[in-house]
């Protein structure tokens, strides 16, 4: 066997098991793949935006690399901070270097011996001749109809006399294209201080960003020990802060206090024993910022004491009330397992859905809005300053069984990342379901969406009669959403020999 790859489009997935297939890594085939997934992809991620990288060797070895960049050199903006435009760009990408991070680890520790020219290859190719646009596609720009024909750079590109790209639609990106073969030809060095960073900064310059050229320079990932938590003879991997890994832990920690196998798997039970593990868990979720900045107490939070005082504070029969603000984004998940049992588990991200609505001049790069993460209150721990990281949604996974990888896992989702992971992992590790049942089993969504603005509790229409019922019953406020939807997030599975995607996507 090579190994598996999974991704949310066909053509990144080919291009991440040509890697596999050629003998190489899981982070070799993961750049590919998500270089592909920035030309294929471009309302959900991109060459301006961040990624959140999970490694783990057969021998052991765990790291995390948070390609996260970092907020620029300015005072402090005032007042609310734009979800879009010009104004929401106080952070600069890195995404090019955290593939740069991830091919030195692979070359220094898994032996790999990919190119840039090679991994970079198909995305080339694919950005030149063209591809078809993809209904998700079309359905977020449709749903953006009012901005986006007004977005700099995006009419003539991803807008047509102001109409979204239909589905099936050849979309040839050849700023794109140049970009990243500059990319291929010079290192990522280019994207940073070469001639791409110049033309970067002076477009985004032009458009009303602030991102100087000392600030792109400046980008670098930072690598950390991934956290850990113990379930069911398992070791579930998740990235530290500035991301919401804890988060996802603590979810998995609460739920580990309840002997879940007895339960019916999708049943009332195990729908209201994870949305109230979500709550708790999301109670704690406040105090998480970059750790260069503030100090988070993740020893305590993951530690025995308080998870049980969070997993008693859950009544079996009564919802806790929910009225939590909901942090947006969109992002993709992708994740392999190579032949000799190396894992990578990877999340790309612009933020919200088209980034900031910016397209940096001729480059055809779409930069993030990463900084409408910043709390604005200068009191917060993740208020905004220069040189900070802001809280990050992405948190991929990897779980170990005796110091191994046994499986890779992910979703696509913001707030909704631990939710749709605490559904996900318990049918797999509790109920030992395959991923391909896991996957397309019903979910839910705590918090408000794009077209419902209540806190409400969202849950997919395949759930079996009677328990949405049960769930009001126990004081759930229950608003229904279609069968699969992709509010419930696009998760995937890789597992030594085989990949699987989520049916929503």
């Amino acid at each position: 066997m090579n190994g598996a790859v999974t991704t949310p489009h066909p053509l990144a997935t080919k291009a991440g098991m040509a890697v596999l297939r050629a003998g190489g890594t899981a982070p070799e085939a993961l750049i590919a793949a998500g270089a592909m997934l920035t030309v294929v992809n471009p309302h959900f991620c991109g060459l301006g935006g961040d990624a959140v990288w999970m490694v783990a060797d057969r021998q052991g070895d765990q790291r995390a690399f948070l390609a996260i960049g970092q907020a620029v050199d300015r005072d402090l903006p005032k007042g609310p901070f734009p979800l879009r435009g010009p104004g929401s760009i106080l952070t600069t990408a890195a995404v090019v270097d955290g593939w740069r991070h991830a091919l030195a680890y692979s070359a220094e520790r898994l032996a790999g011996r990919a190119r840039w020219e090679d991994l970079l290859a198909p995305a080339i190719a694919v950005a030149r001749d063209g591809f078809a646009v993809t209904p998700s596609q079309e359905f977020w720009a449709r749903f953006r109809a009012d901005d986006i024909a007004h977005w700099p750079g995006f009419e003539g590109l991803f807008v047509q006399d102001g109409r979204a790209l239909p589905a099936g639609h050849l979309l040839r990106q050849s700023d794109l294209a140049r970009s990243l073969h500059l990319i291929a030809q010079n290192g990522p060095g280019e994207f940073y201080s070469g001639g791409l960073a110049r033309r970067i900064v002076e477009a985004l310059r032009d458009a009303g960003a602030v991102i100087s050229a000392a600030d792109l320079a400046q980008t670098r990932t930072r690598e950390d020990v991934p956290l850990s938590l113990r379930y069911r003879g398992l070791s579930l991997l998740a990235p530290p802060p500035p991301t919401q890994g804890l988060t996802t832990l603590q979810i998995m920690g609460i739920l580990s206090r309840f002997d879940l196998s007895m339960l019916e798997p999708g049943g009332v039970d195990h729908f209201h024993l994870c949305v109230e593990a979500v709550k708790q868990a999301f109670l704690d979720r406040g105090v998480i910022a970059d750790p260069a900045s503030a100090s988070v107490p993740t020893a305590r939070l993951l530690g025995d004491d308080h998870l049980n005082r969070l997993a008693a504070r859950i009544s079996p029969d009564r919802a806790l009330a929910w009225p939590h603000a909901w942090q947006h984004g969109d992002t993709v998940f992708l994740g392999a397992m190579d032949e000799r049992g190396n894992a990578a588990s990877v999340l790309q991200s612009t933020y919200f859905d088209w980034g900031s609505g910016v397209v940096a001049g001729d480059t055809g790069i779409i930069w993030q809005n990463r900084g409408a993460a910043f709390s604005p209150d200068p009191r917060h721990p993740n208020a905004f300053a220069p040189g900070k990281l802001p809280f990050y949604t992405l948190n991929p996974g990897i779980a170990l069984r005796d110091g191994r990888p046994a499986f890779v896992y992910g979703t696509q989702g913001a707030d909704g990342q631990p939710q749709t992971l605490s559904m996900l992992l318990t049918l797999l590790v509790d109920f030992g379901l395959d991923p391909v049942t896991a996957l397309s089993a019903p979910r839910f969504l705590l918090g408000r969406t794009f077209s419902d603005q209540r806190d409400s509790l969202k849950i997919e229409g395949h759930t079996r009669a009677g328990i949405i019922a049960a769930l009001a019953a126990r004081g759930h406020e229950v608003s229904p959403i279609p069968s699969f939807s992709p509010l419930a997030g696009q998760a995937g599975v890789v597992t030594p020999d085989s990949g699987f995607h989520d049916p929503r996507g």
